[in-house]
Formats: C-alpha cells, structure tokens, sequence
C-alpha cells in the first residue's frame, strides 16, 4: 500500500476515534507501515497547546483559539505528519484543516478566506487523499458523551453545533476527496462503508 493522508473529520462524540483506530488496525493486519494520530495534537508541543486550548478553565477569544489550533496544526504537519508521509507511512488522521473552518469559520463566524489562508501556512499546502466526515444526530452528542469528560468546545450549546454540523456539510460537499458518512449507523457498518470509501478511491490496493 502506498503513503496515503486519511483524515477522520466530525463534531465531538462522532465516533472519530472509534473508526480512525479500526482503519489503522485493519491496515497494519495487512502489514501497512500506519500513523495514527490527532489534531490538535500529536507531537509534544502539539499536545500542549491542545491542553491549553480545550481547558474549560480557559476564556479564549476566537480568534486567539483559531490561531491556537493553527499553531499546533503547523508543528503536527511540519513535524509528524510530512515526515511520516516522506517515509512510505500511511497516515491516519482525527481532524484536520476542516475543523477550523467547521468549528472557528462556522461557529465562531470568523471569516473563511483567513482561517483557508492560515490552513495553507501551517500545512505547507499538505491535502489530504481523503477526507470521511462522520456526521451524527444531535441526540447521540448527549447519549455518547454522558460518561465522558466535557472539554471547552463540547460545552458549546446546540445553537453552536448546528452550525459546525451544517457547515461540516457544506464544506465537504464542496471539497475534492471528501465524503459524509452517516454516523447514527451501528460502529461496525461504519467500518464497512469507511473500507468502501477506501477502496472507491483506489487506496485499498486490490480491493
């Protein structure tokens, strides 16, 4: 299998993590040479910042959280993620540029051709080969989550994660190897339609 970026996008308790850890098993099972890892986050000083932007204990203007998160998103790309790609690795990826635009564009109404340009800086340009959008009813934010920690976006109110879902849609929908995934689907189906997806854009080699 080649070196491919594949990125899980979504709002919180979408299942991103569930997935994106099934794919990369499922790959390794196949002797694929996998990364998996995370944004924000997924180096040392990546994670830092991911602390410090997600602490509930923390005020943060918008702006200053969108420049946070492409801060971290810089030092990731520049120091795992092109790396590891250069390498041969496949790597597997929770979040990415959609994020910001979803959460900080859609969200926080910051103006998209700033937070596209910073997007382009911090990623020296890096696109994903595919992105898998999981998107889910509203319901299942408050079911998936009654049990874990609540970190400073996800104690948004609904009124902000209806405009990260609708934008999460419109934005893939307008976005070269990009695809929405219906993720109120059982975690096993969504694993058979992530594998599809793979093979439909001839990732899987021989499937």
């Amino acid at each position: 299998m080649k070196a491919k970026f594949i990125v899980f996008e979504g709002p919180d308790r979408s299942g991103k993590s569930t997935q994106a850890n099934l794919l990369s098993d499922y790959l390794s099972q196949r002797e694929a040479d996998v990364l998996l890892t995370r944004e924000p986050g997924g180096d040392d000083v990546a994670e830092r910042i991911r602390r410090l932007v997600l602490d509930p204990a923390h005020k943060v203007s918008p702006m200053a959280e969108l420049l946070l998160y492409e801060a971290s998103r810089a030092q990731h790309t520049q120091q795992k993620i092109i790396p590891a790609l250069e390498a041969g690795k496949t790597v597997i990826c929770e979040r990415y540029t959609m994020s910001s635009c979803a959460y900080q564009g859609y969200g926080r109404g910051i103006d998209m051709d700033i937070i596209n340009k910073l997007n382009d800086i911090a990623t020296l340009n890096l696109k994903p080969d595919l992105t898998l959008v999981l998107l889910m009813s509203d319901k299942y934010f408050t079911e998936r989550g009654e049990y874990l920690f609540s970190d400073r976006l996800e104690r948004e109110d609904e009124a902000f994660r209806h405009k990260m879902r609708k934008g999460y849609r419109e934005i893939a929908a307008k976005t070269a190897n990009a695809v929405i995934i219906d993720a109120d689907k059982p975690v096993a189906e969504i694993h058979k339609t992530v594998l599809r997806e793979l093979s439909n854009y001839a990732i899987l080699d021989g499937e």
